[in-house]
């Protein structure tokens, strides 16, 4: 029962809304050739993201590169990125099953939404207006928005604050152990969905409360936990 009396939810954006490895691919391809080097696959790429650009940047460098390389490319290669990111930023990515029946679900039932993603928050506000899901939340949050990005659980305990919520009422949903450590130190219940990304690795080996094959599933388990409760 730690779904009993969840007020709001904390939704991921990458691997959990959407599938923007598409996306990476292209501009991480476009950043690779302007240094000379061969393209990757996207299978490649989607075991490098969730970390946030800056990491993301470097492990595609270090696949060239040893790390004295990839300090003295790394300004380069992130502005080269970005550049390209931001010129096709969303217009690759698709909405996964049921997103958007899982979240007007959530505010049927009276839950308010907030979006924490590691994804700068210049890319991250865009691409939710694009797909049509920026109405959705009253708090976005990407990964330079605070001091901490995931897995600290910084950006969790804010939103818990801006909800004025304890932690225990905000249950956070995403694909990743970013999300699921973020959310144990936080002090948050947390779904995990199997289709995304979690860095490569299976998402069965997660800490979490439960796993959740659309939004709109967990929508469902929220709502019938707090009916139980009541």
């Amino acid at each position: 029962m730690m779904l009993s009396g969840v007020r709001a939810a904390i939704i991921d954006l990458d691997g959990t809304m959407l599938d923007t490895i598409p996306d990476f691919h292209i501009a991480i391809n476009q950043m690779r050739t302007g240094l000379d080097l061969a393209p990757i696959s996207a299978q490649h790429i989607k075991q490098l993201v969730g970390r946030g650009s800056e990491d993301l940047i470097r492990s595609v460098l270090a696949i060239d590169f040893d790390r004295a390389n990839v300090d003295a490319r790394f300004d380069a290669a992130l502005a080269s990125y970005q550049r390209h990111y931001l010129r096709i930023n969303g217009n690759f990515s698709t909405l996964y099953p049921d997103v958007i029946a899982g979240l007007d679900a959530m505010k049927a039932s009276g839950l308010r939404l907030a979006c924490v993603t590691n994804k700068p928050i210049a890319f991250a506000i865009p691409l939710l207006k694009q797909k049509g899901l920026d109405a959705y939340f009253e708090i976005i949050y990407g990964g330079d928005s605070l001091s901490k990005k995931k897995p600290d659980p910084l950006p969790l305990l804010q939103v818990c604050s801006d909800f004025d919520l304890a932690p225990r009422q905000v249950v956070a949903i995403g694909d990743s152990s970013n999300d699921a450590m973020a959310a144990r130190a936080a002090g948050c219940p947390v779904l995990t969905v199997p289709y995304g990304y979690n860095h490569g690795h299976s998402i069965q080996g997660i800490d979490s409360d439960g796993i959740v094959v659309t939004l709109l599933a967990a929508a469902h388990l929220i709502s019938r936990h707090n009916q139980a409760a009541n």
